[in-house]
């Protein structure tokens, strides 16, 4: 830290002596901003995590800075509940959510803007200044004419709300905090200060009010200034650069970097000896009691203004090495500078020198850069005094020149993706589910995503009664596979793999994908999809590029869905079927044969998005029987059979008869032939057609046969066979 101080004896004087004196005015403007030993202030730590102690220093920011903010203002966390679940046998689960309203104050002075946003470390607002997680927000500049709050006035009361005047800060309304373990998450808010970058001296001179910056110094992307005075705030920034308060006759000047040195003739020390200063002292310490090493920790916005530390050294052993930290935005190459300048200032400051002049130099003010005759070098005057007209210099060594830094870099970034959110893609799904017991009540399935990679979630209310009545449904599972399908497999059977049909699809962003996957992983159940209304699986995905993919190698109709293999056309929707991306909303028993509505509003659906499909009850639905067949006997009768399928059977392996997954076994059998038709309800999986009915019917040309599984809450979809 540079340190001058300005000392003068006696009484004011005119003339040039006395504007000398007077412009330095004691020791008063000294004391305020360059003390011997400063007090505390901000540390790295303290902008990186935010607070809401009493009586907390709120920094004064400058240029682009990263900072966490105080919590001024808070209200107690809200509470909602919902229920979800309750089907056969099974208890309502009551989910509970929290939302919070806060206000953080961002900087002791007014700023421009606030950009990007992180919430325990990851991005909540991006640099589109879309959220990614919901929430109300209002910033507040800090003008000294900024209004009150209006949440704020709302909760304390008219004429009781502050309005925080000179203090920038940020109001968070309902700020869902599902995302963050039910708590308010540690915030740190990218604040613009001021446009540009700025740079120490105008900084400190900022501070300093009623200073004037001048000359070049070190350039700050950003700045915190802090501490419990003006003076400490000011003499962290003189830990970057010295810098030295100069009375230019008309105001005082807080300038860095190097002016044109005076010139002190050899002569003039000696005449000095003469009279009562004595004669000059000359001191230079060793070269071990210097740090070999200085290193700066500073804020990188290469880095999402993470910690970043640059080093500088020099040749030769040393017992200490210097080490400081600021809350200062840099770049890396701007931090190795005075990482290497800091080194060279401390070895130059291994010399030290006292000198007595004349009267007649009192324009050498202190903080000025010298040379003397006689002596190799530059020096810097750090403290003078005026005593029976004899002037008294202390000088240190000062670098002659600016040091070489070398090449810097910030590091690998650790990358923080900023995607949007973005609209949500809706599809409202009535499937056989994939669950080990069957459920009681019709099941639909929510698959969601978004056209961008940032879709995160949505949450949904549905109605049953043609938008009459609103419930809430829960929330989205993550994001689905979601995708459209560019051309149709051809119509193939469910018992063999089909090898011949293959179709393209088109995913809905880049950051999806599929995979091939192995025969044996197929029947282990990987790579279900629905094409349509038709459940698959594919084997092989061949990437083509732009966000297509070509299937082949299919296993068709799974579940039960084999009545669809003919039903496709291209445009059909196509979603991967996975667990753990599909919500579950239930639907009453009565709304079978109804319409289903469904709203998902997420951060980017300001209106919502609107599914709607009828509830065919696909989950209640026995899978429709197979292997049916005819066999004429010998005395004319036709002995028909079939075999049953059932929803709680697909993964049956113990070699026994399927589970039936019902209440009771029962079906309705259509036999129909032309001008007649018979339906017989029946108990078991056969039925012997007699030679009599036949005859009754009038049968005399091909029959056709329709089975119908009836389970306990809706029939299956029917089987058929012609008989000839």
């Amino acid at each position: 830290m540079a340190t001058v101080v300005l000392t003068v004896a006696g009484t004011a004087i005119g003339g040039p002596v006395g504007g000398a004196i007077g412009a330095i005015v004691g020791q008063q403007i000294d004391g305020r901003l360059f003390a011997p030993k400063a007090r505390q202030g901000p540390r790295l730590g303290e902008l990186a995590v935010q607070t809401s102690s009493y009586g907390s220093q709120i920094p004064k920011l400058f240029g682009t800075m990263r900072v966490a903010g105080t919590v001024i203002w808070a209200t107690d966390l809200k509470e909602e509940r919902s229920k979800s679940g309750g089907g056969k046998g099974q208890p309502k689960t009551v989910n509970y959510s929290y939302s919070a309203n806060f206000a953080v104050a961002l900087s002791g002075r007014p700023i421009r803007a606030v950009r990007r946003i992180w919430a325990d470390g990851k991005l909540l607002r991006g640099a589109a200044g879309d959220f990614k997680t919901a929430t109300g927000y209002r910033l507040h500049l800090g003008g000294e004419a900024q209004a009150v709050d209006p949440l704020i006035a709302a909760v304390e009361g008219a004429g009781q709300a502050p309005a925080y005047r000179g203090i920038a800060y940020a109001v968070f309304e309902d700020f869902q905090l599902a995302d963050y373990g039910n708590r308010i998450p540690s915030l740190t808010f990218e604040v613009e200060a001021d446009p540009g970058a700025t740079n120490v001296v105008a900084v400190a001179a900022a501070l300093g009010e009623g200073l004037t910056a001048t000359g070049e110094s070190a350039a700050l992307t950003g700045y915190a200034a802090g501490g419990d005075s003006v003076r400490a705030a000011i003499a962290a920034l003189a830990e970057l650069e010295p810098l030295s308060l100069i009375d230019d006759g008309e105001g005082l000047l807080l300038a860095s970097g190097a002016e044109t040195p005076a010139l002190i003739a050899e002569g003039e020390l000696g005449a000095a000896a003469a009279g009562a200063g004595g004669r000059s002292e000359w001191l230079r310490r060793s070269g071990d009691s210097v740090p070999a090493e200085a290193t700066l920790a500073y804020y990188d916005p290469a880095r999402d203004y993470q910690t970043g530390l640059q080093r500088a050294s020099r040749p030769g052993a040393a017992l200490t090495s210097d080490r400081s930290a600021v809350a200062a935005a840099l770049d890396a190459a701007t931090a190795k500078a005075l990482a290497a300048g800091r080194l060279e200032r401390l070895w130059a400051a291994r010399r030290s020198a006292k000198l007595h002049l004349g009267w007649s130099r009192l324009g050498l003010a202190a903080g000025r850069h010298v040379r003397i005759g006689g002596r190799s070098g530059l020096w810097k005057i750090a403290r003078w005094t005026l005593d029976r007209m004899v002037l008294t210099l202390e000088l240190t060594g000062a670098p002659s020149m600016a040091p070489a830094a070398g090449p810097a870099s910030p590091g690998r970034p650790v990358d923080q993706p900023d995607l949007l959110h973005g609209p949500t893609s809706l599809l409202l799904l009535d499937l056989p589910l994939f669950a080990e017991a069957p459920p009681s009540r019709p099941r639909l399935l929510v698959a969601a995503a978004g056209a961008e990679a940032g879709w995160r979630r949505a949450d949904l209310i549905a109605s049953f009664d043609g938008g009459v009545s609103w419930v809430t449904a829960g929330a989205t599972a993550p994001p689905a596979v979601l995708g459209t399908a560019l051309g149709v497999p051809a119509p193939a059977g469910s018992a063999l793999v089909d090898e011949r049909s293959a179709f393209e699809v088109e995913l809905l962003n880049e950051a999806m994908w599929l995979e091939s996957r192995s025969d044996s992983a197929l029947a282990d159940g990987a790579n279900f999809a629905l094409l349509g209304d038709e459940l698959i699986q594919f084997g092989l995905a061949e990437p083509l590029g732009d966000r297509r993919f070509r299937l082949s190698r299919l296993l068709r109709g799974r579940r039960g869905t084999e009545w669809a293999a003919a039903l496709h056309e291209t445009g059909e929707p196509f979603a991967l079927i996975e667990a753990e991306s599909l919500a579950v909303v239930e639907a009453p028993l009565g709304s079978l044969g109804g319409e289903a509505r469904l709203i998902a509003q997420g951060l980017g659906d300001p209106d919502g998005v609107l599914a709607v499909r009828t509830v065919t009850g696909e989950a209640l639905r026995p899978p429709p029987p197979v292997h049916l067949r005819a066999a004429r006997l010998a005395n004319g009768d036709l002995a028909l059979s079939w075999v049953r399928r059932s929803r709680a059977g697909w993964t049956w392996l113990s070699g026994s008869d399927t589970p039936l997954g019902e209440e009771m076994e029962a079906y309705r059998l259509i036999l129909a032939g032309e001008g007649f038709e018979r339906s017989v309800t029946i108990t078991a999986p056969a039925y012997l057609y007699t030679a009599a009915e036949q005859a009754a019917d009038g049968l005399a040309g091909p029959l056709t046969l329709e089975v119908v599984q009836l389970g306990t809450s809706a029939p299956s979809r029917p089987a058929s066979l012609v008989v000839a």
